[in-house]
């Protein structure tokens, strides 16, 4: 990792915190490990509830002067921070393979949607702010955006670049400061690696604040005075707490979580893209993404012949260490997270479930699993497994495929695989999904998108494309006369 060494040198963070400058933590530090192999990449400090106040305090202090920059000194900073990032394209892929298990190609993917987050953010300070509103002659009336203050972003582990600066990067375009707080499993790659960009790009000191921390840590960040908002993305589970904590505070919260997401296969699909596109959905980043491919719902008449196809293409996908070989997948982000995919699929076989392909591991390699004969009442059905597992379901109508795909309490990713647009068309527009594709897979995310999920995938809030300006903003109204009137009272 000699470029990665370069850009981010381990003397720089090892043992530290990010508030604008390093600093050394209030807790002991807490070891960066390579899932693929266990080998130690370093340590990384942890911060406290107290810490986080700290800092909270400092961004608050330091946000209306960053806020008062004129709109193009800001977006210079914004755009030297993709150039940043792009001379240090393969040092941060490198990053993203060692510490969160990408295969390389879902690295690189994942590192240009984060250049082109920045890109898209540089652009926002120059944007309209506002709108001039009907008023009475005399009266200048506007609905102008104003920044919220300080931000707080929660971030995860399995696309840990993408998923913390897709809030970061607009949350700064919009005059805001942020405090981050990513994941500890992939604090350099969801953390480190933003604050060195910004860091490089010249980005006043305080504006971006990186503390990995437990959930005390988290808890204090939602929970703090100075923190106008929370954007969260994570587990359901973990979002109901973040969300009720949030709204005692009365913090705005926007909360990105998880998701059972199906992909539909009508009986007029060409097999070959069909295939295709379901072990994109399903295994890509090894099953750990909230728009993962959680049902593939293939309608009765070529159901077999799919099944038959998919099992084979499974047992066919490499799986290894994606720094050392050409993989298709590599390792799961822990222990945790392999023992309950293995206990899902060994629920669901309990529960009727065949065991077409897969369901064994090796360390934190699990092997590409297929299940079939899965019933309604079966866990795999309704719960995310977060695993690299296929659940292949029949179904025999167009509506029984839309009564499949809304039965559950997720609502993120559809989409519907179909050489009639039409006929898909008519059944998506009945998806209860926060993203819909046609003739496509589930997991989709283009940076100019409006990004979100409805019920137990998120509170209806998006972030991305023109949603990014709604979400770390707020609306002032103001009015403006030439001289005071003479009310009668």
């Amino acid at each position: 990792m000699s470029e990665a060494s370069e850009f981010l040198p381990l003397s720089l963070w090892n043992q530290q915190l990010f508030t604008g400058n390093w600093t050394t933590g209030p807790l002991p530090a807490q070891q960066v490990t390579e899932p693929a192999t266990g080998d130690v990449l370093g340590q990384i400090a942890m911060a406290n509830a107290e810490f986080v106040s700290q800092r909270c305090q400092s961004a608050r202090a330091v946000q209306s002067e960053w806020a008062a920059l004129a709109y193009d000194e800001k977006a210079t900073i914004l755009r030297k921070a993709a150039a940043v990032a792009e001379q240090n394209f393969a040092a941060i892929v490198d990053w993203l393979i060692k510490e969160s298990g990408s295969i390389r190609p879902k690295a690189e993917f994942e590192v240009s949607l984060s250049i082109k987050v920045l890109h898209e953010a540089a652009s926002m300070p120059s944007r309209a702010q506002g709108e001039v509103l009907p008023s009475a002659a005399g009266r200048l009336s506007l609905a102008r955006r104003r920044p919220l203050g300080v931000v707080g972003v929660i971030s995860p582990f399995n696309f840990p670049l993408y998923l913390a600066i897709r809030a970061v990067a607009p949350a700064i375009a919009a005059g805001n400061s942020v405090v981050l707080k990513p994941d500890p499993r992939t604090a350099v790659s969801g953390g480190y690696t933003i604050a060195r960009i910004f860091q490089l790009a010249g980005l006043p000191a305080g504006v971006l604040q990186v503390l990995p921390g437990d959930g005390a840590a988290g808890a204090a960040l939602v929970s703090d005075p100075e923190v106008a908002m929370i954007q969260f993305t994570g587990s359901t589970g973990a979002g109901r707490k973040v969300g009720e904590a949030a709204g005692k505070h009365l913090k705005k919260v926007s909360l990105e979580l998880g998701g059972k997401n199906s992909l539909i296969i009508l009986d007029d699909a060409d097999l070959d893209i069909a295939l295709a596109n379901a072990t994109w959905g399903v295994y890509l980043h090894q099953g750990q993404i909230c728009m993962s491919t959680g049902r593939v719902l293939v309608q009765r008449g070529i159901y077999d012949e799919f099944l038959k196809r998919l099992t084979a293409k499974a047992k066919s996908l490499p799986v290894g260490n994606p720094a050392t070989q050409q993989v298709a997948l590599g390792p799961l982000i822990n222990e945790s997270q392999r023992d309950n995919a293995a206990r899902l699929v060994s629920e669901g076989v309990k529960a009727g479930a065949v065991l077409e392909a897969g369901g064994q591991y090796d360390g934190l390699f699990f092997q590409p699993t297929v299940l079939s004969g899965v019933s309604r009442d079966n866990p795999v059905f309704n719960e995310e497994i977060f695993g690299p597992v296929a659940v292949v379901v029949p179904f025999d109508t167009d509506e029984e495929a839309i009564e499949l795909a809304n039965d559950t309490e997720y609502g993120l990713s559809a989409a519907v695989i179909s050489s009639n647009v039409g006929r898909a068309l008519n059944l998506g527009e009945q998806l209860k999904t926060g993203l819909l594709h046609i003739n496509d897979q589930t997991v989709n995310d283009e940076v100019v998108n409006p990004f979100g999920g409805v019920g137990a995938s998120g509170n209806g809030t998006s972030v991305g494309g023109p949603a990014s300006i709604d979400e770390f903003t707020q609306w002032q109204w103001l009015t403006v006369k030439g001289e005071a009137p003479m009310y009668p009272l």
